[in-house]
């Protein structure tokens, strides 16, 4: 009787840790932003599956680059070259074909080496030369997006059997009535960019809590010098972070090109700070050591239904999507510092 007194004791407090109260706080107001939405729009709409699903499809490769963006928040750095590799990506692959007729497998291939390579030249400067990751990031973000004005100034569209079966790749969802599988209405598709998104995060749950450099991220974003007092492979990880961190900018940036079918020098400018606050408003604290990538995807979440409100609403400018998305964000650094400045009360 007192083993499942103590076990259940040590559920409630594991469920109750501090660190989860912003994945706890991401999902809630989700939950009632959507329940707002749920009331309000039902009659035209707004419950049905396609809508929901529609969340993920919006904002897909935000979500893929915030997968890598989650790892870094948690060592205690920032990247703010994400937006300009993922231009640079599309670039290169419409160029690549369009103008010097290179296959797209090879130059996503290219575009994919080369995000891994400027991230991991970044995470090298970060630890090895001891530059700090706003500055050597930024550096990192005018050279890809110098790059890509370089290649082309102008938009350029891309028509390649590959990318129009990629980019017009859906699975249609079905669901039973009376033994039989008809599909749903309004009819719902999951497209490529969704299913990259949803295996993302789910590799992204299993590095972080199930692997050995999972944990060795966490150490160090809670204490780096502790973590090399522990004999951590702390500059291996932070490079490997910034590595990872540019394959998920360059993925971001195809399937970006699978939505436009163009690449542009311009795409996505000041994606970045959309990619941090998916993963600050999913709960991964700027100061590093605590994040999940279920509390990035509900980030991603958060940042669609709002301007699905604002188009169900139909009187509003869409400008108040950046005002909400900006309240939110600062909600949610004050969250954090009120859980940090709890947490270190509640260690002394």
């Amino acid at each position: 009787m007192q083993n499942t007194k103590s076990s259940r004791q040590s559920l409630l407090s594991r469920i109750m840790n501090p660190k989860y109260i912003m994945v706890y706080a991401t999902v809630a107001i989700f939950l009632i932003i959507y329940a707002y939405g749920a009331i309000k729009y039902a009659s035209i709409g707004f419950t049905t599956l396609r809508t929901f699903v529609n969340f993920f499809t919006d904002n897909a490769y935000y979500g893929i680059s915030a997968v890598g963006m989650t790892m870094v928040l948690i060592t205690g750095g920032i990247d703010l070259s994400v937006a300009s590799v993922a231009s640079l990506t599309g670039m290169l692959i419409a160029y690549g074909y369009t103008k010097l007729g290179i296959s797209p497998v090879v130059t996503m291939a290219l575009s994919i080496l080369i995000g891994v390579g400027l991230g991991t030249l970044m995470g090298a400067a970060i630890h090895y030369l001891n530059v700090p990751p706003f500055i050597t990031t930024l550096t990192g973000n005018f050279l890809a997006r110098g790059v890509c004005s370089l290649i082309s100034r102008e938009s350029i569209s891309i028509d390649h059997p590959l990318i129009n079966d990629l980019a017009g790749f859906k699975i249609t969802l079905y669901h039973l009535v009376d033994g039989e599988w008809v599909k749903i209405k309004p009819i719902t598709s999951i497209n490529l960019n969704v299913l990259i998104f949803i295996v993302m995060i789910i590799l992204g749950v299993i590095v972080l809590q199930h692997t050995r450099f999972g944990r060795n991220v966490y150490a160090i974003g809670g204490s780096e010098q502790s973590a090399k007092l522990m004999g951590l492979p702390v500059g291996k990880t932070k490079v490997a972070v910034y590595a990872i961190n540019g394959f998920c900018s360059a993925l971001a940036g195809i399937a970006y090109l699978l939505m436009v079918k163009s690449g542009w020098n311009m795409a996505l400018q000041g994606g970045e700070l959309e990619v941090i606050s998916c993963a600050v408003i999913g709960g991964t604290l700027l100061t590093g050591g605590v994040g999940y990538m279920i509390g990035t995807m509900f980030g991603v979440l958060l940042k669609s239904v709002i301007p699905a409100l604002i188009s169900f609403n139909g009187n509003l400018s869409s400008w108040w999507g950046k005002i909400a998305t900006g309240a939110l964000l600062l909600l949610f650094i004050v969250i954090q510092r009120a859980v940090v400045s709890y947490t270190a009360r509640k260690k002394r």
